[in-house]
């Protein structure tokens, strides 16, 4: 019986099957419900809870019954009717009471608040099918749409929520770059197409619409005044300043327009400009500048000076920059060329191409049709320095020298240039070296250069510095004449000449080419050689010989001057002819013959004979070259055998000369030795009879000063005698003179104190004298007040009285007042009182 019966509580439902008809429905509760034999009970032993949606609250069923007027729709069959794949939003306003699901209902979604759309916010909407919605607006599926806030949102079957759309906030000095997704029209009534951008730039929450994205967020661009920025225009559109811009074109914004830029969507940002500012020193040339109509001018140039400040607009350039004014000094000058036709200060018309120059000191700012080319100074040149100068009209070149010379406009430095082998002996006197140096280097001589690299500046007047007892020679190429100048001297190369070069032969024995010099030394000097000879007997030797040589010629002819210089190489052909007379006249000698007359036989060859006599110099016509000696320094054989003959002959040679020495050294030493002992006894004499006489000087000196010493002592005695008389009676005077002295002194110091003594006297009388006056002065003066006080003390109106009185009454006042005298008058009896002071001062 349990199993057929189900409590069902309140609010509670369940699900019965009648197996009669196949029919599912719903029981709810509160009710015990008995099961018959065809009910099954499908939902579950349990009850089902109803659906309670609480306020605020929703749900969707899936399946939903259909319900007219409230009431559930059945079929014929008796069961509820369901929309078969529809949905159902269920809300607490539609539902208020539990409600049950029936069969087929199934909850799809289950209870959950309503959403609240805040201010400021939306719901993106798409609808899922065709319906009309409660503001009478009808949606296709597929239409997107938002749902402003604030409110709350009760979900719709027939649409779903794509997204919550938040506000973008936009600040001060910031724009919302928008793109249609597709065809609109924006919130200002603007139609917009299919990827169109806008701004939008009102401060505040902006809301994206269904068909707009948001790009991006746009800062303003702060502009100063020192700032500025460049746009150019992507479409021709209209700017916010109500300007018309084409496609390209570029502008220029500062802070005269406006403070703050927020680029448009058609603008795009070139960059940003500095401000250029000059001050009045400074200046600088504007390339393609913008003109009054504000076009470019390109091709033109414009100046602008200081003091100002500007920005460069679109297309403009600075040409090398920000430039100073140029400040020319004294010694300095601008070399100009005009560009143009230009007319300066001066009002003086330059040509275009036209060259000239302008003088310091001054400052110059240059003009727009003039290039400057150059900027020249004086250049200081001492009377041996010099320049090159060419003048580029008539092409001559000139050397400037000892004073400060300025280029002309048509003039400019010239380079003198020398051949390698010349430019290296120039440089090489530059750092001190005059000729090369010879280096011994085994066997061998080598001439090397100690001289340290050199850079010579070409437009310098080369200054030569010729040695001492040299001479070099100059050729001149546009006169086709030779000079020759000797040391010590200088010469300024001018620009048409050239140095002569000198080559000469060197090292043992002698080679070509080996020394190179501009100067060639005029001697005495010496040269050394090896001459390879073979004697008669087939006796092959190397004798290095070294001659004197010096020129012989007169400096003052030209001529001959010039004849040095003909012989290429004098050395060589010196030490080539010597070297062949050496070789013809040894050749004529055994070895033997010419080892013991080996200096004659050369001497002979090189200078020749006159008669019997070998002449003393040899003399070369073609140059003045003059070979004054010859020496042989050695005299080696080629060959073993030769050599070892000759070391024996030496040897020999050597101990003849010492053995024959030694003998000469030993009679000598005797010769000298018996020299000595005659020497020194003729000596020996010769002093005793010169101590004989001396001795004899000697007493007769000591006569003499015996004689002197007695005649001294007599005189000296006499002398002294007289002297001390002398003494005696002039101190006797002395003392005479000096007792009167002492006795005019103490007759004059007696006087003087009598005196003094007097005059002190005279003085204390009159000091005394002077006291009894002050005294007596004192005391009338102490009477006289005293009188006057007792008066004063007496009163007027007393002394009335007392003339008034009898003589005894007088008598008795005054005693009383202790007067000894007094006198009484008035104007009526005048009394003579020229005596009475004198006669009332008591005595």
């Amino acid at each position: 019986m349990e199993d057929n019966l189900i409590r069902i509580p309140p609010f509670c439902y369940v699900h019965v099957l009648d197996r009669n008809t196949n029919l599912t429905y719903v029981v709810e509760g509160p009710l015990t419900y008995v099961f018959k034999d065809h009910l099954k009970l499908v939902s579950g032993k349990v009850p089902l809870q109803m659906v309670q949606i609480p306020p605020r609250s929703y749900c969707i069923i899936k399946n939903p019954v259909i319900k007219e007027s409230g009431k559930l729709v059945m079929d014929d069959f008796g069961m509820a009717k369901v929309r078969y794949g529809d949905r159902e939003v269920r809300t607490s306003e539609t539902h208020s009471s539990p409600f049950p699901l029936y069969p087929f209902e199934l909850m799809e979604q289950d209870l959950a608040k309503i959403p609240i759309i805040r201010p400021n916010h939306a719901y993106m909407l798409r609808a899922l099918r065709d319906f009309t919605d409660d503001l009478s607006n009808s949606r296709n599926a597929g239409d997107e749409w938002l749902h402003y806030g604030p409110g709350s949102y009760i979900p719709r079957v027939e649409c779903e929520i794509i997204r919550e759309v938040l506000p973008v906030t936009i600040r001060p000095n910031m724009a919302l770059k928008i793109r249609a997704i597709r065809a609109t029209v924006d919130k200002y009534s603007n139609e917009r197409q299919a990827g169109e951008e806008w701004l939008i730039r009102e401060t505040g929450d902006y809301l994206p619409q269904v068909d707009e994205e948001v790009v991006e967020e746009v800062k303003a661009i702060v502009l100063t005044e020192k700032k500025a920025i460049q746009l150019r225009a992507i479409k021709n559109f209209t700017d916010v300043y109500k300007k018309t811009r084409k496609a390209g074109e570029e502008w220029l914004l500062t802070i005269k327009e406006t403070d703050t830029h927020i680029p448009d969507v058609y603008e795009q940002l070139v960059g940003t400009v500095n401000v250029v500012v000059l001050n009045n020193r400074q200046y600088c040339y504007i390339l393609d500048p913008v003109g009054d109509e504000g076009k470019n001018k390109f091709g033109m140039k414009e100046l602008r000076r200081g003091e100002c400040t500007f920005f460069l607009k679109p297309f403009e350039s600075l040409e090398k920059g920000i430039q100073d004014v140029i400040v020319l000094a004294d010694d300095e000058a601008l070399l100009l060329k005009a560009s143009e036709l230009y007319e300066d200060a001066d009002k003086k018309v330059h040509q275009p191409g036209e060259k000239w120059m302008i003088y310091g000191s001054c400052d110059y700012i240059p003009p727009i049709e003039v290039e400057v080319l150059e900027r020249r100074k004086r250049i200081p040149l001492d009377e041996n320095e010099g320049i090159y100068v060419r003048n580029t009209k008539t092409g001559e070149v000139m050397a400037k020298t000892g004073e400060s010379y300025m280029l002309k406009p048509e003039e400019v430095l010239w380079e003198l240039n020398l051949s390698p082998v010349v430019e290296e002996l120039v440089c090489r006197q530059m750092t001190g070296e005059t000729f090369q140096m010879a280096v011994k280097e085994g066997s061998d001589i080598k001439y090397k250069s100690t001289g340290k690299p050199y850079v010579r500046d070409k437009t310098r007047v080369i200054a030569f510095r010729v040695p001492h007892n040299s001479a070099v020679q100059v050729y001149n190429y546009k006169t086709k004449v030779s000079r020759v100048v000797f040391g010590p001297d200088r010469i300024m190369l001018q620009p048409d000449e050239q140095f002569t070069v000198v080559s000469l032969s060197g090292g043992l024995p002698k080679r070509e080419g080996v020394i190179t010099n501009l100067a060639l030394m005029l001697g005495p000097d010496f040269m050394t050689d090896i001459v390879v000879v073979e004697t008669s007997d087939h006796a092959s030797l190397a004798l290095t010989l070294s001659y004197n040589w010096r020129f012989k010629i007169d400096k003052e002819n030209e001529e001959q001057a010039n004849k040095i210089f003909q012989v290429r190489d004098f050395v060589g052909d010196a030490c080539k002819t010597i070297a062949s007379r050496v070789r013809g006249a040894v050749s004529a000698f055994s070895f033997e013959d010419f080892h013991q007359r080996s200096s004659d036989i050369i001497r002979a060859a090189v200078f020749g004979k006159k008669g019997d006599d070998i002449r003393s110099e040899l003399n070369f016509s073609s140059n003045g070259l003059v070979v004054t000696n010859v020496d042989i320094q050695t005299v080696e054989p080629t060959d073993d055998k030769t050599k070892a003959s000759l070391k024996k002959s030496v040897n020999q040679a050597i101990e003849i000369t010492t053995e024959a020495n030694k003998a000469r050294a030993q009679h000598e030493s005797r010769k000298n030795e018996e020299h000595s002992k005659g020497t020194l006894e003729l000596q020996k004499v010769r002093d005793l009879i010169e101590s004989e006489k001396e001795q004899i000087k000697v007493i007769q000196l000591k006569a003499k000063n015996m004689e002197v010493k007695m005649t001294g002592k007599a005189v000296g005695e006499a002398i002294a005698e007289a002297k001390s008389k002398k003494i005696y009676y002039e101190s006797l005077l002395q003392q005479t003179e000096l007792e009167e002295e002492a006795k005019k002194i103490e007759a004059e110091t007696d006087l003087s104190l009598s005196k003094e003594k007097n005059m002190a006297e005279l003085a204390y009388q009159r000091e005394l004298d002077e006291l009894e006056i002050n005294k007596a002065q004192e005391l009338a003066k102490i009477e006289t007040e005293k009188f006057k006080q007792v008066i004063d003390s007496i009163g007027k109106e007393t002394i009335v009285s007392m003339a008034r009185a009898g003589p005894e009454m007088q008598a008795r006042l005054l005693k009383g007042l202790g007067l000894k005298g007094f006198m009484l008058m008035n104007s009526k009896n005048p009394i003579n009182l020229l005596g009475t002071a004198s006669g009332l001062i008591p005595k």
